[in-house]
């Protein structure tokens, strides 16, 4: 083949320390996220989220590794709500699910829609049903402890 032709869709989850409700401007940190991507030259499909965690769903490029993408853009968003006068961080985790082609626009609409999960369940539950969904063998005492 004279070229290489890859599609990488990976809905990826990651939660303030603590599951602190730290997300006051929501639009303006997706905004600064979209902007980090852009700059670290992958795309951002759709962003979501509540007060307390982010959904994102991403292009990943073939020259790049899910766990840079993601430590570009926590320590960079951090960074920046720390400037903006706040004790901010992130957990140290993430979870990152691949997505098939014919998924994507599921989980653009769940990604949109977060407000409305979060008045059935919280940021815990609907953590652990996105991973048992996706098959991944977990240990809740380490996804939250």
């Amino acid at each position: 083949m004279a070229r290489s032709y890859v599609l990488n869709f990976i809905h990826c989850v990651f939660s303030t320390k603590q599951r602190t409700q730290l997300i006051r401007d929501p639009e303006s940190l997706w905004a600064y996220i979209r902007g980090i991507a852009r700059n670290c030259k992958f795309d951002i499909l759709a962003i979501g989220g509540t007060v307390d965690h982010v959904h994102l769903l991403l292009s990943l490029p073939t020259n790049r590794n899910l766990a840079d993408v993601m430590r570009d853009i926590k320590a960079n968003s951090s960074r920046h709500m720390r400037q903006k006068g706040m004790r901010f961080a992130w957990q140290d985790g993430y979870s990152g699910i691949s997505v098939s082609p014919s998924q994507m626009n599921a989980v653009k609409r769940y990604i949109a829609n977060q407000q409305q999960h979060h008045r059935k369940r919280g940021f815990e539950e609907e953590l652990v049903m996105l991973l048992e969904r996706a098959g991944v063998s977990l240990n809740r005492a380490e996804i939250f402890g």
